[in-house]
Order: structure tokens, then C-alpha cells, then sequence
């Protein structure tokens, strides 16, 4: 059978700022390294997103210039991006080290893109001195990722404690009528805190396209006021 032919976005970065993303969980290694070696080509560079410790290295025994970074689940080719300290910095949350995973993919896409960021785990509701304990230091972010599953309330909590915006993403961790996130996603979006931003379950790529994209609009829109 010919493989399906893949039409990559070569004018991502200069179109929107953003790397290429290759979404990895369904795809073979070989088209994996067949993607990355024509980013490279391009003079791009790209990010693999769902891809287990297997299939890394099938990738790696393709390509010598790749990385594995097993707590995201990612691979990544080439450099980061130079970190832009004017872009501001984001605090990457989680509920619990279950979610690491999801919040360690989003840290990494940030970084990725030049944006700092911090992971801040095991600050769920469940014990709400852990996360009233780091408001001073959430203060100094621009935007904040809060990554939970269960019922998914961590988001809603910090958007009612911080003027900053907040990116909520729900996470498959969870008992039962957890439905693989489902119940996190669903309580988000019910949320009663006015301005919370959701995403969809596990996406924590998603989420840090979304900071990207609110910290540039902010940059921006501080030029043109400065103009």
C-alpha cells in the first residue's frame, strides 16, 4: 500500500510564529522521520507530540538528531527557539504528578517557542494551602496553564484568585465517572469563574499555542500604545 501523502506546513513559524507539530500517536516511525527530515531540509524546526518510549527510538535509529523528552512524550529536532524575555513567563500547573504528563508537553512547547516557563505540580484543590502557598509567585506570571483531571475544579479556583489569564486543560486521570477526562472537561466549561479559557482533554500543545498566541497579542498591542 503507498503511504498517504503529507503536506507539511512549511510557513508555520513565519506565518504564525509557531513550529510545525507533528501529532505522533498515530503515525508510523518511518513517517515520523520522514517528516522531521524534510522539516530539516526546510531549515525548520518541528515538534512530535504522543510518542512512546518505542517509537522514539525506532525514530532515533532514522534520524541521529533527534530528542526524547519522556515526560512530555515528545520528540522534538534541532534547537529551541532563543528564549524572548519580553514575552513574559508562564506557570504551568498541575493538580497532581498524574497530570505531569500533560503539563511537561506544554512546558516543552512553550520553550519550543522562546517563551520561559516553570511547571508547578501537585498544587490541586484537594489540599488548597498547596496552591494558596504559590499565589505570590503565580503574581509574576503572564499567563497561566493549569493542567487537572478528577473533577477538574483546579482551573476554576485560580481564576477566581488571579487577574492573570487562565488556560484550563483537562486531563484522562480519574476513577470511574471520570470518563477518561471527560467529567474535567465538562466542569471547566461549566466553570462559574467569568474569563476561564478550556481547551480540549489532554492538549496540552493546545495550550501553549494558546499562551503564545495572548502574549504576542499583548506585546503588540503594548507597541502600538508606545507608537
Amino acid at each position: 500500500m503507498t503511504e498517504p501523502q503529507v503536506r507539511l506546513d512549511l510557513q508555520r513559524r513565519q506565518r504564525l510564529g509557531m513550529v510545525e507539530a507533528i501529532f505522533g500517536e498515530h503515525k508510523t516511525s518511518e513517517q515520523i522521520a520522514a517528516c522531521l527530515s524534510r522539516l530539516e531540509a526546510a531549515g525548520e524546526l518541528a515538534l512530535v507530540t504522543r510518542v512512546d518510549q518505542a517509537k522514539a527510538a525506532a525514530v532515533a535509529d532514522l534520524l541521529s538528531n533527534v530528542q526524547f523528552h519522556a515526560q512530555a512524550r515528545c520528540l522534538t529536532l534541532g534547537d529551541p527557539a532563543i528564549l524572548l524575555p519580553a514575552l513574559g513567563e508562564v506557570v504551568v500547573l498541575s493538580g497532581g504528578t498524574s497530570d505531569l504528563p500533560i503539563a511537561a508537553e506544554a512546558a516543552l512547547a512553550l520553550r519550543w517557542h522562546g517563551i520561559q516557563s516553570e511547571l508547578l505540580l501537585d498544587v490541586g484543590v484537594a489540599g488548597l494551602q498547596r496552591l494558596l502557598d504559590q499565589l505570590a509567585r503565580l503574581q509574576r506570571a503572564k499567563v497561566l496553564i493549569a493542567c487537572a483531571g478528577m473533577e477538574g475544579s483546579l482551573p476554576t479556583v485560580l481564576t477566581g484568585l488571579v487577574p492573570q489569564p487562565v488556560i484550563g486543560v483537562p486531563v484522562s486521570v480519574g476513577y470511574g465517572v471520570s470518563a477518561g477526562g471527560r467529567t474535567a472537561l465538562e466542569g471547566m466549561l461549566a466553570s462559574c469563574a467569568p474569563g476561564l479559557v478550556v481547551v480540549n482533554i489532554d492538549n496540552g500543545y493546545g495550550a501553549a499555542m494558546a499562551a503564545l498566541r495572548i502574549l504576542k497579542a499583548a506585546i503588540t498591542g503594548e507597541a502600538a500604545v508606545n507608537q
